[in-house]
């Protein structure tokens, strides 16, 4: 499978900030459950906005690598992919 095409970037930076997210998931709520967790992020706005903002931060890994490894298509995926989550994380702050 070739590296270099936007839908590998595109997919990488769509599931990498789930990682992230059990990152924070691990290092805030490991005392509640999964779907505990979840339900506190709807019910606080802001602090669901904080959490998808730090998980999306795990979108830099592959974004260096791409700059890195001269992936510029690859690269235009994983950034497309961050920039969709940004407008989400807008809308939860300000809309919802």
């Amino acid at each position: 499978m070739r590296l270099n095409m936007p839908i590998t970037g595109f997919i990488t930076g769509l599931l990498l900030p789930f990682v992230g997210l059990m990152i924070m998931y691990k290092l805030w709520g490991h005392q509640e459950g999964i779907s505990n967790f979840i339900v506190s992020l709807t019910k606080l706005r802001g602090m669901a906005s904080k959490v998808l903002t730090l998980s999306i931060l795990i979108n830099l890994l592959p974004f260096l690598y791409c700059i890195q490894k001269r992936l510029d298509y690859a690269l235009r995926g994983v950034f497309i992919a961050t920039m969709l989550y940004a407008l989400l994380i807008v809308l939860i702050m300000f809309v919802w």
